[in-house]
């Protein structure tokens, strides 16, 4: 009669390319999970692994897996969003079934903003502009806006969530804003865009505004379309003056 072993301790399985809080889309597409070595480990072993109580990948060690970790693929169609049970079972020559400790991990494959489509590179055209006061938009950033600095509203966005984490690039510069609350979720995100960020910015005809949106298993947006600005002098007294024009019988001093 076969009867479950009380003598094999084995080890919960670990998911190798899994988000420190989760399973995004990336490592759902190639999700490998790890059995470690455990005591008694021999060739012949038949290792079945289950998702959820559900059968999904099995291998039977030869003598090179010993003492080694095993990586068992689940299949993508297995993962989906929610809370997953993950456990194994070993069976060997002469013993009964050996059943593993579970690990329970989250799944989160919805990413904020929608799946961007792979045509459009770092764009993720289902995300809206940022948008400005009406003012700034037609005539820019001054001086005088520069020193009080600007303000932006990020549109709520498709699957917006808490602990989303929203990065403001401003030109080159990137402003890391507040994890999203359970509050936020559904709202404009108000921003206020200090002067120190424009300063570094620069003097730019045409600067992009744009954001990228992270959720907490790492499932990233990319870029938000860009809203042009055009930025005035950040500094009038650090401007170079302009050297005189020579006429053809002077010259320059040496």
């Amino acid at each position: 009669m076969t009867r479950t072993s009380h003598t094999l301790e084995l080890a919960a399985p670990t998911l190798a390319l899994a988000h420190k809080n989760g399973i995004n889309l990336t490592a759902a597409e190639n999700l490998l999970v790890d059995v470690q070595p455990y005591l008694g480990m021999d060739a012949g072993d038949l290792i079945e692994l289950f998702w959820n109580n559900c059968y999904v990948a099995s291998h039977v060690l030869t003598a090179e897996d010993v003492d080694a970790p095993v990586s068992l693929r689940v299949p993508e169609s297995f993962v989906i969003s929610g809370s997953a049970r993950v456990h194994y079972r070993v069976m060997q020559v002469g013993q009964g079934p050996a059943l593993s400790a579970a690990a329970r991990v989250q799944v989160k494959l919805d990413c904020p903003g929608g799946q961007p489509s792979a045509l459009c590179g770092d764009e993720n055209q289902q995300l809206a502009p940022v948008t400005l006061p009406d003012t700034i938009r037609r005539q820019g950033v001054n001086p005088n806006q520069i020193k009080r600095g600007v303000p932006l509203t990020i549109e709520p966005y498709l699957n917006m969530a808490e602990d989303d984490e929203i990065t403001l690039r401003w030109g080159d510069v990137r402003m890391d804003l507040a994890r999203i609350t359970a509050a936020d979720v559904g709202l404009p995100i108000q921003v206020w865009v200090p002067p120190a960020v424009i300063v570094e910015g620069g003097e730019d005809l045409r600067l992009d505004v744009t954001y990228c949106v992270i959720d907490r298993v790492g499932n990233n947006s990319r870029w938000a379309p860009p809203r042009t600005l055009k930025i005035g002098c950040v500094n009038p007294y650090l401007k170079v003056p302009l050297k005189p024009v020579l006429k053809a019988a002077e010259s320059r001093k040496p």
